[in-house]
């Protein structure tokens, strides 16, 4: 593999991380908000729209996070089964899971149409492979369940449908749903940046927080919120830092495991050739522990492939997601890697995202690889706790701070303090279970 691979991500070459536009500082606001990502910015705008004054500190530049990042894909997936859910909290709470998860995909959609976003906004559907027959069994019954509950009707294939969306021989069946969508992540942020600052929030990059102290004893404040830039006293705060979390926050931090993730970018292939690959070009992933999902370029000229980081040599990490997509696609192994990139996510340690109150501070977090939708779905209810707690500013805002997330225990375990030290062993864990999984018929 060529040796000059570009290591920012592909979708910086459209939208780059900016710094927010010169802004006076203020040092009383009602909502402090902890980073400027998709769950920042998902919390700031319906707090800006309904007349809080709300600042935005973010220590980087706008987009520099795990928000222009990822794939790109809508999923909002859930780590676990319906089944799954079931044994743990039963029938009627998994069923609000399920509900929840079409409800966020759908208010995404409407958001980037209602407010005119450009982010290449595609609604291609998802197709995920079977690796063998007996996964595509428990696929057949979670779609089953996915119809009964959400009214989304997954379409099953066997080997012999796949040609209608994939040139690969990796698979024995799959799933397609029309559900899920591809965007530009980079261009969906920098959206959202221009819409809550055009509804007034104040924003300030290269801003470091280095302590949130909780206060009783002012009227207009509840907090004293410690900055490189200065003191700011604030009625509430939202953390919105996540797989970015650092050890300014150390109860946020003891509860999230960070994980690379990363992507390759081929070379431009052509759009012929992509289709010819991809028929469907829909957003695409595999039903495996640690397996691979992938796309095509939103301009279809290129192929975009991530998995979870295995190897801390980056050239080995590049060369082995370049492996996965050639056990995908064999026939591109004549295509240049362009780029390779990486970003942290986070999971807490039951695999379930959070949204939690500790000490006063609002934290929508742990979205499990997931974030494209969950951030900014959780943002947008962590600004509505808020907003209840505020007098008179529900009349601004139609929104619901009810979430299935909010409540579940949000757990560390004993000695950790978010160095995840553990993690090179839970990924041969899942390995070998993918890899046991696959000798099971």
């Amino acid at each position: 593999m060529q040796a000059s691979i570009i290591t920012t991500p592909y979708w910086w070459d459209a939208a780059p991380p900016v710094d927010a536009p010169p802004a006076e500082w203020q040092n009383c606001v009602d909502v402090v908000i902890i980073g400027g990502g998709f769950t920042g910015f998902g919390a700031a705008i319906p707090l800006a729209r309904a007349g809080l004054r709300v600042l935005i500190v973010e220590k980087d530049k706008i987009g520099a996070g795990a928000s222009t990042r990822n794939g790109g894909i809508t999923s909002g997936n859930l780590r676990y089964s319906f089944d799954q859910l079931s044994k743990k909290f039963g029938p009627e709470k998994a069923a609000k899971f399920y509900l929840e998860a079409h409800a966020a995909r759908q208010d995404l959609l409407s958001f980037i149409t209602e407010e005119h976003i450009d982010c290449d906004l595609q609604r291609c559907g998802r197709f995920v492979g079977a690796t063998q027959p007996r996964t595509l069994v428990a696929m057949q019954r979670e779609a089953d369940n996915l119809s009964k509950i959400t009214g989304v009707v997954p379409v099953i294939y066997d080997k012999s449908g796949l040609a209608d969306h994939i040139e690969s021989d990796k698979y024995c069946g799959g799933v397609w749903r029309n559900d899920i969508s591809g965007i530009h992540p980079a261009k969906l942020l920098a959206g959202m940046h221009k819409v809550a600052m055009a509804a007034g929030a104040s924003i300030f990059t290269g801003v470091a927080v280095s302590s949130v102290r909780r206060i009783d004893t002012r009227v207009d404040a509840s907090f004293i919120v410690d900055t490189s830039k200065g003191q700011i006293n604030a009625g509430h705060v939202i953390t919105a830092t996540n797989g970015y979390t650092d050890p300014s926050m150390p109860w946020l931090r003891r509860r999230l495991v960070p994980v690379i993730s990363e992507m390759i970018a081929t070379e431009d292939i052509g759009e012929n050739r992509v289709r010819s690959l991809m028929p469907s070009r829909s957003m695409y992933s595999e039903s495996l522990q640690l397996g691979y999902y992938f796309r095509p370029s939103p301009d279809g000229k290129r192929i975009l492939l991530g998995g979870r980081r295995m190897d801390s040599d980056p050239a080995a990490a590049a060369e082995r997601l370049r492996a996965g997509l050639l056990s995908i696609l064999p026939n591109v192994a004549d295509c240049a890697v362009s780029h390779h990139w990486f970003g942290f996510v986070a999971f807490p340690f039951d695999q379930l995202p959070k949204l939690t109150v500790h000490d006063g501070v609002i934290y929508p977090a742990g979205y499990c690889g997931s974030g494209t939708v969950w951030a900014r779905w959780l943002g947008q209810k962590a600004a509505q706790m808020v907003l209840g707690d505020v007098a008179g500013a529900n009349s601004f805002s139609s929104g619901s701070a009810d979430t299935v997330f909010a409540g579940i225990p949000f757990r560390s375990m004993p000695f950790y303090s978010g160095e995840p030290w553990f993690l090179p062993l839970a990924m041969r864990f899942y390995r070998v279970k993918d890899k046991v999984a696959g000798l099971k018929k």
